[in-house]
C-alpha cells in the first residue's frame, strides 16, 4: 500500500474501515454519542525515535501506536516494521483490533502499532537498539492491564523478547504479560506460531458446512505464504482440500493437481523466506491466482489485493481473510452480488489474537497449558464466533462482514454505555 498522502479514498484503509462501521451502525440503529465515540480512537501516540546506527550515525525513526478502545479490557494490538506505516493505516488496523476482539468475546480493547522503517535493512543490533527506544518511549501506554503488544508484519518473537525486557527493566520487575507472541521460554504460549492459520481453517470449515460442500476435495488457493498463509494451506490441506496455488513476493505457483504444501514450506525454509524458483507448480502472478476456478480463496497477503477493479473476476465460492482487510469495501458490493460468502478478517484470522489472549491468561496465573488444551478452547471460541455473526446475518439478511461489524460493535456500544464514557 502506497504511503502516498494523494492515496484514492475508497483504497484508504481507514475509510474502508468506516464504511462497513457506518453501514453496520444503520443496521443496529447506533445513536449519535455511541457513534461519535467509537468511530474514533481514543489515544494516538506520534514518536521519533533517535537511534544510534552501526555506523556511529544518528537516525530518527518515526512510531506510532494507537489505541482504539480499552472498554472491554486492555487495549490489544500488534506492532509492525514496515515502510509502508502510516497513520491512517495504524488508525484502520487498531479500530480492526477492537472489532475483532469483541467479535470472538475476549476481554480486550484494539490497539496496533508501527515504525517506518526496512527492517531488513537494519541489522540485529540495530533493529533492537530501535525496539527498545520505541518501549522507552512508549512506557506509560504500554503495559499488562493497559496496552499488549504483540508481533505483526516485520516484528516477532525477538523483537517482543526486547520489549518485555525493556519494559521489565522500566517497572523494575519482570512483567512477561506486557506482550504476547514471545519465544516459548520467556513465557509464550504453545499453539501460537499455528493460531491465526488454524482459525482461518475452523472458519473455512464452519462456512462449507453452511454451504453444504464436504471440504474433501474442495479446491483452495492461498496468497501470502508467511505465517498465516502457509499454517492456513498445510492444516487445510489436511482436512482433505486440494491446494491448486500458493503466492508470496516472489509470484504464484499452481498446480492442478495440487500443491504438496509442506515440501512448499520446506522449500521456503531452506530459501531465504522465499519461493522464488520453486518447481512444484506452474508459475502464475498474484492477480492470475485470485481469479482461479476454486472454491475457496483464502487472501493472506496484504490490505487491498481485491478491489473494484478485479472482483468481478473473482471465481470462488467462499473468500476467508486470513490477512487485515484484503477486500476493500467497494469491493464487497460486487462481491455480494455474485453471491460469495465472504468470512471476514475480524472473524476469520482471530485464532490469533485468541491464542494471544491464553498467553497473557497463562501469564498471569504463572501456569502452562498443553498445546491439545490451547486448540481446543481456541477451536471452540472461533466455532461459536463464527455461529454468532452467521445467526446474526441471517436475522438481519446481510452479509457475514457487515454481521460481524454489527456483533462487535453492539458489545462495545453496550459497554461503554454500561461504563457512562461519554463526559457527563
Amino acid at each position: 500500500m502506497s504511503n502516498n498522502a494523494t492515496i484514492h479514498s475508497s483504497e484508504n484503509p481507514f475509510e474502508s474501515m468506516m464504511s462497513r462501521f457506518d453501514e453496520a451502525a444503520r443496521i443496529i440503529g447506533l445513536d449519535d454519542a455511541s457513534y461519535n465515540v467509537l468511530k474514533s480512537p481514543q489515544k494516538t501516540v506520534i514518536v521519533n525515535i533517535p537511534v544510534t546506527m552501526d555506523d556511529g550515525k544518528v537516525r530518527v525513526f518515526e512510531g506510532f501506536r494507537v489505541v482504539h478502545n480499552a472498554n472491554l479490557g486492555p487495549s490489544k494490538g500488534g506492532i509492525r516494521y514496515s515502510m509502508d506505516v502510516n497513520l491512517d493505516e495504524v488508525k484502520a488496523l487498531a479500530a480492526w483490533m477492537t472489532w475483532k476482539c469483541a467479535v470472538v468475546g475476549i476481554p480486550y480493547g484494539g490497539a496496533k502499532g508501527g515504525i517506518k522503517c526496512n527492517p531488513r535493512e537494519l541489522s540485529k543490533s540495530e533493529l533492537e537498539r530501535l525496539t527498545r527506544s520505541y518501549t522507552d518511549l512508549m512506557v506509560t501506554v504500554f503495559g499488562p492491564d493497559k496496552d499488549i503488544p504483540a508481533p505483526d508484519m516485520g516484528t516477532g518473537q525477538q523483537e517482543m523478547a526486547w520489549i518485555m525486557d525493556e519494559y521489565s527493566k522500566l517497572v523494575g520487575h519482570s512483567s512477561p504479560a506486557v506482550v504476547t507472541g514471545k519465544p516459548l521460554v520467556l513465557g509464550g504460549s504453545l499453539g501460537r506460531v499455528e493460531a491465526t492459520g488454524r482459525g482461518v481453517m475452523v472458519s473455512t470449515r464452519s462456512a462449507l458446512s453452511k454451504l453444504g460442500i464436504n471440504p474433501v476435495g474442495t479446491t483452495c488457493a492461498v496468497q501470502g505464504f508467511g505465517n498465516v498463509g502457509s499454517i492456513s494451506a498445510k492444516l487445510l490441506q489436511m482436512q482433505g482440500m486440494k491446494v491448486l496455488a500458493i503466492s508470496d513476493v516472489s509470484g504464484g505457483y499452481y498446480n492442478p493437481d495440487g500443491i504438496n504444501v509442506e515440501e512448499a514450506i520446506a522449500y521456503r525454509d531452506n530459501n531465504s523466506g522465499t519461493l522464488e524458483g520453486y518447481k512444484g507448480g506452474k508459475k502464475i502472478n498474484n492477480e492470475e491466482l485470485l481469479e482461479l476456478d476454486v472454491t475457496v480463496l483464502v487472501p493472506a497477503a496484504m490490505e487491498d489485493q481485491i478491489t473494484h477493479e478485479n472482483a468481478d473476476k473473482i471465481k470462488a465460492k467462499l473468500i476467508v481473510e486470513g490477512a487485515n482487510g484484503p477486500t476493500s469495501a467497494n469491493a464487497d458490493e460486487i462481491l455480494n452480488k455474485k453471491g460469495i460468502m465472504i468470512i471476514p478478517d475480524i472473524l476469520a484470522n482471530a485464532g490469533g489474537v485468541t491464542v494471544s489472549y491464553f498467553e497473557w491468561v497463562q501469564n498471569r496465573l504463572g501456569y502452562f497449558w498443553t498445546e491439545e488444551r490451547v486448540y481446543r478452547r481456541a477451536d471452540r471460541v472461533m466455532k461459536q464466533s463464527f455461529e454468532a455473526v452467521y445467526q446474526a446475518s441471517q436475522k438481519y439478511k446481510i452479509s457475514m462482514r457487515i454481521a460481524a461489524y454489527v456483533v462487535a460493535i453492539s458489545k462495545v456500544a453496550e459497554v461503554e454505555k454500561l461504563r457512562g464514557k461519554f463526559g457527563i
